[in-house]
């Protein structure tokens, strides 16, 4: 089955929208006819992507919510800003996310928490509130963008691998939960995208084997509309790639992706500047 109007008067809210993926997630659904709420910590390239959307399409004008899903109490006050706005979300894209590569134990601890507390703690907030208007209304959708990172343990990205996979079995969860309620829960699981996801450290990303992030969010929003629970919008490789984990012994799984990951010299990385 797929979405009769598309994406065409529905209100959108993209989480992580200043950069990379979600701008990309937000662009494209504003292409699409959707109204889109970006939300972010910044304000001036959130204000920049709404001014650019604005002289791209002439549908509904963007929404700017600033804010901090990892701050206390920044979920709640996201959350009271788009009551006080009377903005009722039809569709959450969460895409806010962070990580970072490198030995476990010899990086910085601070940013693996923030990791966290943005991949899952913010993420589980909104869905919570949101997903609870959603089903109270008998209509709408939730996107979690997870990664194929989550299929599998990986050495020198663990934490980070480890709230993908929360991501992934919590948004399987949640679709069999709403199943029958009018509301679509589906998770993208994207490979590497050629973004700035490695800005900071040493590490970095093959472009040859990336994504751009508006192939993604295209490929992930044709895969909404046609209510898949799950989407695989990168190169083919990558979906190919989540299979052997689910067959292999776990401890084998872990050897390979840690001689995988030693290869491209994720156990060296250090901190730029």
């Amino acid at each position: 089955m797929t979405m009769k109007d598309g994406y065409r008067g529905i209100t959108a809210l993209v989480t992580g929208a200043s950069k990379g993926l979600g701008r990309e997630y937000a662009l494209e659904l504003a292409r699409r006819g959707a109204r889109v709420i970006l939300l972010a910590r910044s304000e001036p390239e959130l204000q920049k992507l709404a001014a650019e959307i604005r002289e791209r399409h002439s549908g509904p004008e963007p929404e700017v919510l600033v804010g901090d899903l990892v701050a206390p109490e920044g979920p709640q006050q996201i959350l009271r800003e788009l009551r006080g706005r009377d903005l009722s979300v039809d569709l959450l894209v969460n895409n806010a996310g962070a990580g970072d590569a490198g030995p476990f134990l010899s990086r910085p601890l601070g940013p693996q928490l923030r990791s966290v507390a943005l991949n899952v703690g913010g993420l589980l907030e909104l869905t919570h509130a949101i997903g609870a208007d959603l089903v109270a209304r008998g209509s709408g959708g939730i996107i979690n963008v997870s990664s194929t990172a989550g299929f599998q343990p990986l050495p020198y990205q663990a934490s980070y691998a480890a709230t993908k996979a929360f991501v992934l079995s919590f948004t399987e969860a949640l679709a069999e939960e709403l199943r029958g309620t009018g509301v679509h829960v589906m998770a993208a699981h994207p490979g590497p995208i050629a973004t700035g996801f490695f800005d900071g450290i040493s590490a970095t990303i093959n472009t040859k084997a990336a994504d751009t992030p508006a192939t993604i969010a295209t490929r992930t929003l044709d895969d909404y509309a046609r209510r898949r629970t799950a989407s695989y919008p990168g190169k083919a490789v990558h979906r190919a790639l989540t299979w052997p984990p689910r067959l292999l012994p776990r401890a084998a799984v872990a050897r390979l992706s840690g001689a995988f990951n030693r290869r491209l010299r994720m156990h060296e990385v250090v901190d730029l500047g």
